[in-house]
């Protein structure tokens, strides 16, 4: 991947560029505006013929004022275009309006981020998640994560599940051609990978670690789809050092997780599973590096996203350069025996053993 190493821009491209910068918050509120008040979907459905400024008023029941500025908006975003009096939609209105995962990253950035972000310098400065003051006195956002407010809380975990998901399939085989017996999923939220994975093999059992208010929502899910017998449940704060894994796992599963944490934070993880594990268990991770990525706009995605761990949820992690990433594995003891890049949407797997 070489995608920062030059400036390729022309003068004339690189100063359009610094504009969308300056009214970047503008651009994203119209955005949003424009697709959840109905405009771009009542725009799309008349196709190629177009709507008039009051067609589209008439069919959204919204003020002529607001539309008026909106579809202006609309047009410099790139979302419509304007032909003899008429609007249409582009093909970027159509991915705004339609495409799940941009659905699912401006929701995320609406109900989590947003307001949270104006604090950001803070951030930096303090080392501290100073954005997450806007849900309440957390000192990270997965501590506070059974308590935020409905939307917020639904936003997050569709960022979340919509990454993660698709990949889980995909990795199964990869898992299981060794027979696994027990599995510890840390940080196994609601509980998705161990259904996949008790689904996948009827003899296989699991243990779920996390705070209380993941595993109760992980328990929930688990014995809904009736698998209750063939999981347990481990309450674990990660975050301290003291807090012991149990042993008898020949597979240790991270997914999305490790990105929650400092670099030495991941230390501090991957030496107790190195402690847990036995000469031949496995540590399985499964991350999101932006260094790693086939596409430009998949690296720019992972590198705002790291922005949201700095001010929303712990102030100290980030998607990792895989580079930085790997020297944390060497140094907690633990050598990669494979990786596999391109795992569902944008994730490498990474099959660990000890050195």
């Amino acid at each position: 991947m070489d995608f920062f190493s030059k400036d390729t821009r022309s003068a004339l491209e690189a100063i359009d560029l610094a504009q969308w910068i300056a009214f970047a918050p503008v651009v994203f509120q119209a955005s949003l505006a424009l697709r959840d008040l109905g405009i771009l979907e009542k725009v799309a459905e008349s196709k190629s013929k177009g709507l008039t400024l009051e067609e589209i008023e008439s069919k959204t029941k919204l003020p002529h004022y607001g539309v008026r500025v909106l579809v202006e908006a609309g047009l410099g975003i790139g979302l419509l275009l304007r032909n003899d009096g008429k609007y249409t939609i582009t093909k970027t209105g159509l991915f705004l309006m339609n495409d799940a995962m941009t659905r699912v990253n401006m929701d995320f950035t609406q109900d989590v981020c947003y307001e949270g972000m104006f604090t950001l310098k803070d951030s930096i400065l303090k080392e501290k998640s100073t954005g997450l003051s806007v849900f309440g006195s957390w000192k990270t956002v997965y501590e506070a994560l059974a308590h935020l407010p409905k939307q917020a809380q639904k936003s997050w975990f569709a960022f979340d599940h919509f990454y993660s998901d698709g990949s889980f399939p995909q990795v199964m085989p990869l898992i299981f051609k060794d027979k696994p017996k027990r599995i510890f999923d840390i940080g196994g939220n609601t509980g998705k990978f161990t259904l996949q994975c008790v689904g996948y093999d009827p003899d296989v059992k699991n243990t779920i670690f996390d705070l209380p208010g993941q595993l109760n929502m992980a328990k929930q899910n688990v014995d809904a789809a009736g698998f209750g017998n063939r999981v347990d449940y481990h309450e674990i704060n990660i975050l301290d050092k003291n807090q012991k894994l149990p042993k008898g796992a020949d597979v240790i599963w991270m997914s999305q997780f490790l990105d929650c944490f400092s670099e030495e934070e991941i230390v501090s993880i991957l030496e107790r599973c190195h402690e847990a594990l036995d000469a031949n268990g496995k540590v399985y991770i499964m991350e999101t590096f932006w260094d790693r990525q086939r596409f430009k706009t998949a690296a720019f995605s992972l590198q705002m996203t790291s922005l949201y761990f700095t001010n929303i949820a712990n102030g100290n992690s980030q998607m990792y350069d895989s580079a930085v990433f790997n020297k944390l594995i060497d140094k907690a003891g633990f050598k990669i025996v494979s990786e596999t890049d391109e795992v569902g949407i944008s994730h490498t797997l990474q099959v660990c053993m000890k050195k």
